[in-house]
């Protein structure tokens, strides 16, 4: 029997003078563990890789987070020493991947940098250091050398009503979440609905009402331990739902 495959998108990092493609376990663990698919790593070389192809060949896709930001100059503003660090290597697969993603209705899961991503490919913008404003709070990872302080519940979230996420997390208002980010929404992207804010009036998670397939783009880490989160093995089971469906649709 076959299964259905998640696309799972990859950073590079250079290690002797050569690009290195990697992702974190928890990412690929989390499609493994919470849905039905296979998770397949996807390397970022546009330069060389057919994008429809791949396309043709996945049934969801899964943008993940990382270290690097994305580069300013993508949704109009100048580097800066505060957006860094970049990895435009990255930017030049996955924005394009991901607006072709958005248009063929591919079911998609956009996690904290996958997020933000999103915003960035909807024509919205980003703030370098969300921390810095006044108002709000320090969204940033905590310094402890614990996973699980580092992962663990930092602050709670507001759910939009009759949202998305809402629907997947029947009966909850609000949900703890963590928070490891230093960029966030500035600028609302064109078309995307709020699927969650913080108290401090950061957007944590949202959606394109009217998209052809599941799309939702959350700023905190649903991916850690997510079998062991109530709230996250409802967002993977939501997300496994729609790829289930996508791969039926294509047999």
């Amino acid at each position: 029997m076959t299964k259905p495959i998640v696309g799972v998108t990859s950073c590079v990092k250079v290690l002797d003078g050569q690009n290195y493609h990697h992702v974190g376990e928890k990412y690929h663990r989390s499609i493994a563990e919470c849905t039905s698919a296979l998770p397949l790593a996807i390397p970022s070389m546009m330069d060389a890789m057919d994008c429809e192809a791949l396309l043709d060949r996945v049934d969801g896709l899964l943008f993940t987070g990382s270290p690097s930001n994305v580069y300013p100059p993508r949704y109009g503003i100048g580097e800066s020493i505060e957006a860094e660090p970049y990895d435009q290597v990255r930017d030049a697969m996955t924005l394009p991947l991901l607006k072709q993603a958005i248009e063929r209705g591919i079911p998609t899961l956009a996690i904290c940098r996958g997020f933000q991503e999103l915003n960035v490919v909807c024509s919205g913008t980003l703030h370098a250091r969300v921390h810095e404003i006044e108002g709000r709070m320090d969204h940033r990872r905590p310094e402890d050398p614990d996973l699980e302080v580092q992962y663990g519940p930092k602050h709670t979230v507001s759910l939009t009503q009759d949202g998305l996420l809402a629907s997947i997390l029947p009966g909850k208002n609000q949900i703890n979440v963590n928070s490891l980010h230093w960029q966030a929404v500035d600028r609302l992207g064109s078309g995307l609905q709020v699927e969650a804010m913080a108290d401090d009036g950061t957007v944590e998670a949202i959606s394109l009402p009217g998209s052809k397939g599941f799309l939702l783009g959350i700023q905190w880490h649903p991916e850690y331990r997510a079998k062991d989160n109530a709230v996250s093995s409802a967002i993977f089971a939501a997300f496994d739902k729609a790829v289930q469906a996508n791969y039926q649709a294509s047999r």
